[in-house]
């Protein structure tokens, strides 16, 4: 096999020999500092909430003597009235400024394709086949990844590439966007009962799909949504820009009051089927599949009785500063000119990197001090006091989240962060089994995670929940949701939770087959 065979692995393990590094053997302690340091800058309202609780309490320590005496002092002493007037109207304002406003998540829904665009394993296979582009070398390669991706008979391709020989087009990419984009919101307004025209700030998120008129322009025209409505169109940005997604409308809520954020995200296959013969580029082919979600965010404060989740913490991680995290992931053309997405040997490694250097930044904000503390005393007695054989502590983020969504990028990421994080099958079930249902969705593969712990009746009240997605750039991207309220699978059986006709047939057994030699 030539080099590329060990670049053809973004998660099946298709000969790529390497692992994502073990977090234990270099943490920095800079990106432990910028975690300290979105705590101190986003939670200074944090500092006023406990003194004025402390006001609160001595207050109501008051007897009515304390209470006529002081207001006898008081009469007689203008200054002190003063002051103290001056004092609590300046902590009020204070706080009412630096707090930052709440966003809820009222509901999200997750597209689920017609029984006809199903595509087996062996489906799939033959449409390789009858394609007539592919080497038997690169068909045996195909399959081997198929067999060990993770995924399983029931994922979903668009018509135009299981049509027998596949006709990709321009028409059929925006019939295969439409679809997806257009059930999802249907889907999400059912549910929620809002009316399009009151939605204020859309964002749309599709890596690799991006017409003119842009995906969010078609949003508004066929929902005609209200002229003045604020709209981004992200593109190029990888499976994790679901989440860039999330925070950019989190900004843009903190800036239009009393507003709904609706943010779509999915991924277009059908412009985007390599049909050469490269082997780093064949495996988005066996790995990617047909999805999407929308998802509806509100600053309202009458929205929070009913919302699901509020969303607590965003932290962002971009490695395009590094030319190998920025080339390991790309979409060029290969020796006979066609275009595909082509992954670097180094993937795994970057992903990693990445992986780790979020981790490290998010976790002074959600794991509670013993963990902290337990961390920090490893770090220093392997830095400073240099005790090499002192290994820093991995926090067991277990205790600070109850739900986990990784992306499902493929079988051996999950194998490898569950390894390296210490999570059990349990944690790890929502993203294996909608890789295996669903396949790599990219960007909406999270709410299908969430949305199979909400079916299995998992998600309670005051549950934290943690989004983390890497995608091309290189990024790596997380979200922390606190359930505001339990969530009733019998509830979301009449709201089209696409795993609830069928959530008792899960988990399934996945077996852990080894990689692909590269010999």
């Amino acid at each position: 096999m030539d080099n590329n065979a060990e670049a053809a692995n973004d998660g099946a393990g298709a000969g790529e020999r390497r692992r994502l590094p073990d977090f234990q053997q270099s943490v920095r302690l800079k990106y432990v500092k910028l975690g300290y340091h979105y705590l101190i800058t986003n939670g200074v309202y944090l500092l006023l909430t406990p003194l004025i609780a402390l006001v609160a309490v001595h207050l109501s320590t008051l007897t009515a003597g304390d209470v006529a005496g002081l207001w006898s002092h008081l009469r007689f002493n203008l200054v002190s009235v003063v002051a103290c007037t001056t004092l609590l109207v300046f902590l009020s304002t204070v706080r009412f400024l630096t707090r930052p406003r709440p966003v809820y998540l009222v509901d999200f829904a997750c597209y689920k394709p017609p029984p006809e665009r199903r595509c087996s394993r062996d489906a799939f296979m033959r449409c390789s086949r009858l394609a007539g582009c592919f080497t038997a070398a690169s068909l045996d390669f195909q399959r081997r990844i198929v067999e060990r991706s993770g995924l399983g008979d029931d994922t979903y391709l668009p018509a135009a590439v299981l049509r027998e020989p596949p006709n990709p087009s321009m028409a059929e990419a925006r019939r295969e966007a439409e679809a997806v984009m257009f059930g999802a919101v249907d889907d999400l307004l059912a549910k929620t009962g809002v009316s399009a025209k009151e939605i204020g700030v859309l964002v749309v998120n599709c890596s690799l799909f991006n017409p003119t008129p842009s995906l969010s322009a078609m949003v508004v025209n066929h929902y005609k949504l209200r002229g003045n409505i604020v709209s981004y169109n992200l593109g190029g940005m990888g499976c994790s820009a679901g989440l860039l997604a999330i925070d950019l409308a989190k900004d843009l809520l903190q800036v239009h009051r009393n507003s709904y954020a609706l943010v779509i995200s999915m991924e277009n296959i059908t412009l985007n089927w390599y049909s050469g013969n490269d082997r780093s580029m064949l495996v988005s082919n066996c790995l990617f599949r047909m999805g999407g979600a929308a998802i509806l965010l509100s600053n309202r404060w009458s929205e929070r009785r009913r919302s699901k989740y509020e969303l607590v913490h965003t932290v962002r991680t971009h490695k395009g500063g590094d030319d190998k995290c920025f080339g390991c992931v790309t979409q060029e053309e290969d020796g006979e000119g066609n275009v595909g997405v082509a992954l670097s040997k180094d993937l795994m490694a970057v992903a990693g990197d990445a992986l780790k250097t979020n981790i490290t930044t998010l976790g002074p904000l959600v794991l509670p001090l013993s963990e902290q503390l337990l961390f920090m005393a490893t770090l220093v007695a392997k830095r400073l006091l240099k005790m090499k054989n002192v290994k820093p502590y991995i926090p067991d983020f277990k205790l600070a989240f109850e739900h986990f969504c990784v992306h499902a990028g493929g079988r051996a990421v999950l194998d490898e962060i569950e390894k390296n994080l210490s999570l059990g099958e349990w944690q790890m079930e929502p993203s294996r089994m909608t890789l295996y249902r669903f396949g790599n969705t990219s960007s909406s593969s999270l709410w299908y995670e969430l949305a199979y712990s909400e079916a299995k009746g998992r998600v309670r009240r005051r549950d934290r929940v943690w989004q983390i997605a890497f995608g091309s750039g290189f990024k790596c991207n997380s979200a922390v949701w606190r359930a505001l309220r339990s969530v009733d699978p019998e509830e979301e059986a009449m709201k089209k939770n696409p795993w609830m006709d069928e959530i008792d047939r899960f988990p399934v057994v996945v077996p852990r087959v080894s990689r692909i030699s590269t010999d």
